[in-house]
């Protein structure tokens, strides 16, 4: 009887983990490059009941008696699909096609990554510095900050699908400014630490960030001028997902309030 309490306890905290996890992904609808997220759930340990028949023999029966301890939450994975892509009549902003990440450095020094485009041009002493929206310094193919002269107008700088970044010459056609935004890959991108601001970290479940310039045996990603990659959360699947966790929590409660009601009948039995 006590058995049934935890399982459904279990089961009751479980699904409300579920349910914070679909509360974000309809919390981020609008965030640019979010990606949904999904809880996975796996068994707890099972407690052999009756292992052995109860012949004389003692044999070992073919089917054992198990009964289960509950469930747990197993991971909370990002699922990495392609976004829809918004049109921006920014001229910074920039949309992976693929499975690239941007990569920027963190105020800590550290590198971190995202799917996030949405950039400007910051004044620094150095000239102008592409950032994030929260300042954070876009890096380049070579892990350099990518930085451009004050002089140049940003309605003039363009990017090409591989993300060399380009300015009018003298005779007005554009031409290379060498320098290339960096895009990186990932062996296993859901094992990515995610952090704020839709930024990710390298962790070893991740692997180590694989530059897409240098390295031969990747698929390219192609860089979209003018448009944001809108996050890849599905309303109406989240909507159902919502209505179905609901229920298991429901369920699960009502099996707590049953095994109650069966430990009291049993507490008020007279010999």
């Amino acid at each position: 009887m006590v058995r049934s309490l935890w399982s459904a306890a279990s089961g009751m905290i479980a699904q409300q983990n579920n349910v914070d996890t679909i509360a974000n992904n309809l919390a981020n609808v609008n965030t640019v490059g979010y990606k949904t997220e999904v809880a996975e759930f796996k068994s707890l340990l099972y407690q052999n009941i009756q292992s052995k028949t109860t012949s004389a023999n003692g044999a070992d029966k073919p089917v054992s008696a198990q009964v289960g301890l509950g469930v747990r939450n197993s991971s909370v994975t990002s699922i990495f699909d392609q976004g829809t892509f918004q049109d921006s009549s920014s001229d910074t902003a920039f949309a992976i096609d693929g499975s690239g990440f941007f990569a920027v450095k963190g105020e800590d020094g550290s590198t971190y990554y995202t799917r996030n485009g949405n950039f400007v041009l910051a004044q620094g002493t150095n000239g102008l510095t592409l950032s994030t929206t929260d300042g954070l310094p876009v890096l380049d193919s070579t892990g350099k900050t990518i930085t451009f002269p004050s002089t140049i107008s940003s309605g003039s700088l363009t990017v090409s699908g591989d993300g060399t970044f380009n300015y009018p010459d003298a005779k007005g056609n554009a031409a290379s400014l060498g320098i290339t935004i960096g895009t990186f890959q990932f062996t296993n991108p859901s094992g990515l630490e995610k952090t704020d601001s839709s930024l990710y970290k390298v962790t070893a479940a991740s692997g180590t960030a694989m530059n897409e310039t240098t390295s031969t045996n990747l698929k390219k990603s192609t860089i979209n001028q003018g448009y944001l990659e809108g996050s890849n959360v599905q309303v109406a699947d989240e909507m159902v997902n919502l209505i179905v966790a609901q229920r298991a929590y429901e369920m699960n409660s009502k099996a707590i309030q049953a095994s109650d009601e069966m430990m009291q009948q049993a507490n008020q039995l007279r010999g």
